[in-house]
């Protein structure tokens, strides 16, 4: 006879009753031992080890020891899963069907002791996915209780437990203060009125010597019951600090006061603390409405029964400041350092351009990204092909040495009203400096850059009087309105892997050498063909593809004014060697002009 290897999986939602001399766990596994036994004649053999959670719900498959079995499963160790009832191996149906497909894979079953159904029939199917969506209506209505029950305490102001903030201590249901520790939270909040940055609170707090709380290692510990022969229960295992939610200003405490902890000898043991103060912890003593004697619940605050440190007047005024500075600071430093055009290009769409980066071989390559581009929003296919990717440090570059050359030309007639010999000497010379030194001065010369607008041929760019006027040195209000406003030539080139942007004077009579170099190679290839060398002499002589040729030799046949653009460098941006590859031109010159006009 074939023996059955079984597993007895025990769960508990809650940790109360964990620490009792026989829990429910204990009865658990004791009544699937039973079963067990009393179906020796049909192979069942139990296997010795444990597989118990402990205060976890069965709304998740987040567990150790579920975890542990199913491993053990899959590695063949375990055919068959033997639990008390159903809803002890999950809650969920969503859940269970996963469950039943990995063990269906691994070829295993699972019985439960107190309900006696067969699934191979659709009844017995029917009748487990009912008890399963019980199991499942169960837990939630039963969420929902506690989680009714806390709000309906913090309404009352009641403490409802948890790691208690620096400045307290708990005093049943409410919170008393503990003056040493108080005097630190009121420094912290008097240092934050004066010096208005977090980061100085830090550095201040650090060079005062304050010091965070010292509170006992989470997960440094393992959970023993307090038995006398001091035997370790598996289920213990899997105990663990939970996180708060987002919304509470507490951690949930998930010790048991009959549960005596021991350090585990394979995590550092200890308390965590006296500390210094970082950054984090500051930010949630300034932010935990406790101190004002008050109790947040989610979203809402409630008055508490506890007694404020901080004055709540006080208390109100530090969120103005914290909000106030996040809306202003909220990623201004780092968007100015690395991307100081953000939030000033647009296209010609009215889309708006959104810094983006990317790495290659460990370096960074920024780039501006029309935002449809990258939401993937657009509904029109097309209007996503005329997204925009620019890179960055080519576009920060141009741009500025834009401004800097449109700001030389008008200097002496427009810049500033008073036309003074000075000034515009002066001016002049700042220009000419940071014209020369564009790159080094970029942050200060796109200060001064309103909006700008990319569209085919052309930028339109508006600029900040106040911000010219610091540039170039001249008193605010003597800039002339007309001058703020300008228009400069702009040209995108994909060249291959490469992209060169051109904007201002030099746009027109830019080159592209490749596509240049290309026609001169395809001419020389027609002539050798009528001196009579075939395809593949040409591509032996010049190391290339017999393909390669033939693909090159077709750019002989261009117009010759579009050869003379393309010399010029007048040629429309689309027109590239990339661009011939893939694409046929006719033999007619005519259309061929035609084509490339529309580009």
């Amino acid at each position: 006879m074939k023996s059955v290897r079984c597993a007895i999986y025990t769960r508990k939602s809650s940790e109360e009753g964990l620490g009792q001399e026989f829990n429910s766990l204990d009865a658990q596994r004791e009544a699937c031992a039973s079963y067990i036994a009393s179906q020796k004649h049909e192979g069942w053999v139990l296997v010795p080890d444990h597989y118990d959670d402990g205060g976890i719900s069965g709304g998740t498959l987040e567990r150790a020891a579920l975890k542990r079995l199913l491993k053990d499963i899959e590695a063949g160790l375990v055919d068959q899963i033997v639990v008390y009832k159903i809803d002890r191996l999950t809650r969920s149906l969503a859940d269970f069907a996963k469950l039943v497909e990995r063990l269906d894979k691994a070829n295993a079953s699972f019985v439960s002791v107190t309900q006696s159904f067969n699934t191979a029939t659709s009844m017995g199917r029917l009748t487990l996915n009912v008890l399963l969506s019980f199991a499942q209506f169960e837990r939630e209505v039963t969420a929902e209780r506690i989680r009714d029950k806390i709000a309906a305490s913090k309404r009352k102001g009641l403490w409802m437990g948890g790691r208690v903030p620096l400045g307290y201590e708990a005093d049943g249901r409410s919170l008393k203060i503990v003056e040493e520790d108080a005097e630190t939270v009121r420094r912290i909040y008097q240092l934050y009125l004066e010096l208005g940055s977090i980061y100085e609170v830090r550095l201040a707090a650090n060079d005062l010597g304050l010091r965070t709380k010292g509170r006992a290692r989470q997960g440094a510990k393992k959970y023993k019951h307090a038995r006398q022969d001091s035997a370790e229960k598996p289920h213990l295992k899997s105990l663990r600090g939970r996180k708060p939610s987002s919304g509470d200003d507490s951690v949930p405490a998930t010790i048991d006061s009959s549960i005596t902890a021991t350090v585990d000898d394979a995590l550092p043991a200890g308390v965590i603390g006296p500390a210094p103060f970082g950054v984090t912890n500051i930010y949630y003593i300034l932010t935990n409405p406790v101190y004002a004697g008050r109790i947040r619940h989610r979203a809402q605050i409630h008055d508490g029964n506890q007694p404020a440190i901080i004055d709540p007047a006080v208390w109100d005024l530090v969120q103005e400041k914290l909000t106030a500075f996040a809306s202003r600071q909220r990623g201004i430093s780092n968007i100015a350092k690395f991307a100081p055009l953000a939030g000033k290009l647009y296209d010609d769409t009215g889309d708006y351009f959104t810094p983006s980066h990317t790495k290659k071989n460990g370096v960074r390559l920024s780039y501006y990204v029309s935002n449809r581009v990258i939401s993937k929003k657009q509904a029109d296919k097309s209007m996503m092909d005329r997204g925009w990717r620019l890179p960055a440090k080519m576009l920060e570059s141009q741009m500025a040495q834009a401004i800097v050359r449109h700001l030389i030309e008008r200097l002496p007639v427009d810049v500033s009203l008073t036309k003074s010999v000075a000034e515009i000497a002066q001016g002049h010379h700042r220009l000419e400096t940071l014209s020369a030194e564009s790159d080094k001065h970029l942050p200060l010369i796109l200060k001064c850059l309103e909006q700008a607008t990319i569209m085919q041929g052309r930028i339109d760019l508006v600029l900040i009087d106040q911000c010219v006027a610091e540039l170039i040195s001249v008193p605010l209000g003597s800039i002339n309105p007309a001058v703020l406003a300008f228009s400069t030539s702009f040209q995108h080139r994909k060249r291959g892997v490469e992209t060169k942007l051109i904007i201002g004077a030099a746009a027109n009579t830019s080159r592209d050498e490749v596509l240049t170099r290309n026609i001169a190679k395809a001419q020389q290839f027609y002539d050798a063909i009528i001196q009579g060398q075939s395809f593949e002499d040409i591509a032996k002589s010049e190391s290339l593809s017999t393909r390669r040729v033939m693909q090159i030799i077709d750019l002989a046949f261009l117009a010759p004014a579009i050869v003379q653009c393309v010399v010029a460098g007048n040629q429309p941006l689309g027109f590239t060697t990339k661009w011939l590859s893939g694409n046929a031109m006719p033999s007619d010159w005519h259309a061929q002009r035609q084509i490339v006009a529309a580009l």
